[in-house]
């Protein structure tokens, strides 16, 4: 898949162009949990605060699909913790509502505010 995202950039792509329901590439790469793309996409040049799409933000994505590899590496990247947008509202609310404790526990660990 890193090959066609290529093939797409080198024909002059832009990188953080918003398009449909997932948004960003980076967005879209958070939502099937694909870590490989996640990664690549971050060393291209990805916005990692990118807003936009159903979950408004790849932090979002990640969070409400269970991808604490994915969040974690999106943390790391400078995600902000406390986005706002999309259809859960918070990254924190998006695992807290569909459950995901393990990543509920990485985003407080990682300053998520609780009363947003």
């Amino acid at each position: 898949m890193t090959e066609i995202v290529a093939l797409l950039l080198r024909e002059g792509a832009n990188i953080n162009t918003q398009g449909g329901m997932l948004g960003t590439a980076l967005q879209a790469a958070a939502t099937r949990g694909d870590e490989t793309m996640v990664a690549w996409l971050l060393r291209e040049g990805a916005n990692v605060n990118a807003r936009g799409g159903h979950h408004g933000t790849a932090l979002q994505a990640a969070a409400a699909h269970d991808s604490e590899t994915i969040v974690a590496m999106l943390l790391a990247e400078g995600a902000n913790v406390n986005a706002r947008g999309g259809f859960w509202g918070t990254a924190l609310q998006a695992a807290a509502g569909q459950g995901h404790e393990a990543v509920v526990e990485l985003l407080l660990r990682n300053g998520a505010d609780v009363n947003l």
